[in-house]
């Protein structure tokens, strides 16, 4: 069997039929499973009609209930993870509209009450001036053919969500992440002021990964992890979802690890301010 993150819509009803197939052939009744897997039994029933999907370790457990072989259990178990996974590419993407992006991502903000935001590249859109967002959203490679002014708006939009103080906003950014020359020094400056400001929200944590600290591991790629929800992660030709709660566990140890190394605060608006200098000084 194949597992493509793009047809995971369809892999969920394939792994919902699976484990109604295999419960039946079993001759088990949905309850008496129920019992078998310490879930209750309206649980099962959503599972196998397709109205909720089971992480990795909710399959662990029906398969362990029904006494799969080994065999097919590493099957279903890998269809599982994939299951619980969605990529978009970029293409994607623009031809639904970049404004649509904009509110899905509004609406994933709205839902959750604690965001931690990795950002080993570039600033967050929640971060960034509409100088900086508009170099952004327009790359020399591939450039996105959607409406890029809506999206901007939209993306502005967005950032209201920081002075909701029912919320908590942890972005942490590596140095290069911070000092990368995406714009003119004058933007670069008016950047790296935002950050400052935003930082004094009551709300909002800005840490800074210095290049001088020893991390014993490499920040591959731009995360977000919602609360207990779900990942988001960035890559350049599209962006991949993440539900099951391994998963997410993962993420949130990861980026508590690199947490660690960082600094916030004063230390961190300190450097901030430097570096905002030295692009006025370069301008």
């Amino acid at each position: 069997m194949t597992h493509d993150p793009g047809r995971a819509g369809e892999q969920r009803r394939d792994l919902a039929s699976a484990l109604k197939d295999l419960r039946r052939a079993s001759g088990l009744s949905g309850e008496r499973l129920a019992v078998r897997c310490g879930m209750s039994q309206s649980k099962i029933s959503r599972i196998e009609n397709g109205r909720v999907l089971p992480s990795v370790v909710d399959v662990q457990q029906i398969l362990s209930g029904l006494g799969v072989d080994d065999d097919l259990a590493r099957e279903l178990l890998a269809l599982a993870s994939v299951a619980n996974a969605e990529y978009e590419d970029v293409r994607s993407s623009v031809r639904r509209g970049l404004h649509l992006r904009q509110r899905e991502l509004a609406a994933l903000e709205a839902g959750a009450t604690h965001i931690r935001y990795f950002l080993p590249a570039m600033p967050s859109g929640l971060l960034q001036t509409p100088e900086y967002m508009r170099t952004a959203m327009s790359p020399p490679v591939d450039p996105a053919d959607g409406d890029v002014s809506q999206a901007i708006s939209l993306k502005l939009g967005r950032q209201a969500v920081l002075y909701d103080q029912d919320k908590n906003f942890d972005f942490l950014l590596t140095e290069s992440a911070v000092r990368w020359r995406l714009c003119e020094p004058l933007v670069m400056a008016t950047q790296l002021d935002r950050l400052v400001s935003l930082s004094h929200l009551p709300n909002v944590t800005i840490g800074i990964v210095p290049l001088s600290a020893q991390v014993a591991d490499a920040p591959f790629h731009t995360f977000t992890v919602y609360g207990a929800k779900l990942v988001t992660i960035e890559l350049f030709t599209g962006r991949l979802v993440l539900r099951d709660p391994k998963d997410i566990d993962h993420y949130r140890a990861l980026f508590d690890f690199f947490r660690v190394e960082s600094v916030d605060g004063d230390p961190a608006r300190s450097m901030l301010g430097r570096w905002a200098d030295e692009f006025r000084r370069a301008a």
